[in-house]
């Protein structure tokens, strides 16, 4: 396991101030807030916390409420709403400064039989034939300006290889194109002993669900993206149901659209599939995207 996975591991693994109260502390990203995924990841691990351990999140549902300060602990207080026989719900709040940031709703339930179907997976490249960011970003440096931009951008795939099938939005600017990207994506080093719990698996893909979701917005109409500068935006809400278990350090098609964008805001959709084509998580969210004054 490399060092950059243990730091997000040791991120994931949130201090217990008293029995429904965890507090988290943040990494550096891209711009000057939280994450968002770090954000939801924490949240869904200090729910998981109160929870039995034959129960896994089959859905979540969150919202973004301010930006959060990088530089500050952040407080999450869980709610238990409800304990059944088979579902348990939770509801968390995230807290810096005394001001709500984030909110999280989470479903829980024992693992059961039952119907299935699924959509088919769809058709992919290997991922090992694709370039790594190590490879990919040097090659789109000149268009971020600063050199911060570049090295942060690698720092924050140092923990979870993420690969494009395509060109990211960054590469194609100007030049709208279909609004569908695809990437694949695991963890840079293998979860095992105490680590290897099906509940860190969600989290860690909850943490990279956040990572390029509006990529697909910004495709359609040829914008670069955050990085450039050709937007400004933040994500809005976030929600996710979890079908069939799956494993974070193994190959994860991350599979996004987004059908429409209107009002300064953009909607994407993904679908994660494992590598063997079992449809494991479907994904929503609504993120701000506008275009700033003198740039559209």
């Amino acid at each position: 396991m490399n060092e950059a996975l243990q730091d997000l591991l040791d991120l994931l693994d949130l201090e217990q101030v008293e029995r429904d109260i965890f507090r988290g502390t943040s990494r550096p990203s891209l711009v000057e807030r939280v994450f968002g995924g770090q954000v939801a990841a924490q949240a869904l691990v200090a729910a998981g916390r109160t929870v039995p351990e034959d129960r896994t999140p089959h859905s979540l549902h969150s919202y973004f409420l301010r930006p959060g300060d990088p530089g500050a602990p952040i407080v999450y207080t869980v709610d238990r709403i409800r304990d059944g026989y088979s579902f348990t719900t939770r509801r968390v709040v995230a807290v810096q400064h005394g001001k709500a940031i984030f909110h999280l709703s989470a479903s829980f339930q024992r693992a059961e039989e039952g119907l299935e179907h699924q959509e088919p997976m769809p058709a992919a490249p290997d991922p090992l034939t694709l370039p790594t960011a190590e490879e990919l970003l040097p090659r789109y440096a000149h268009l971020f300006g600063d050199p911060v931009v570049s090295r942060r951008m690698l720092e924050a795939r140092a923990a979870v290889d993420v690969r494009y099938v395509d060109a990211p939005p960054y590469g194609t600017i100007g030049e709208p194109r279909e609004p569908r990207s695809q990437v694949w994506f695991r963890t840079n080093g293998k979860l095992d002993g105490e680590q290897d719990r099906p509940l860190l698996h969600i989290c860690l893909a909850t943490y990279v669900s956040d990572m390029t979701l509006l990529d697909s917005v910004l495709l359609a109409h040829g914008r670069g993206g955050w990085a450039v500068g050709d937007v400004v935006g933040a994500s809005l809400d976030h929600a996710m149901w979890f079908h069939r278990p799956f494993r974070a350090d193994e190959w994860l098609l991350y599979d996004q659209e987004s059908p429409t964008t209107a009002g300064g805001r953009g909607l994407a959709k993904g679908r994660i599939f494992t590598a063997d084509g079992q449809l494991a998580v479907s994904v929503i969210q609504e993120g701000l995207v506008r275009v700033p004054r003198g740039r559209d």
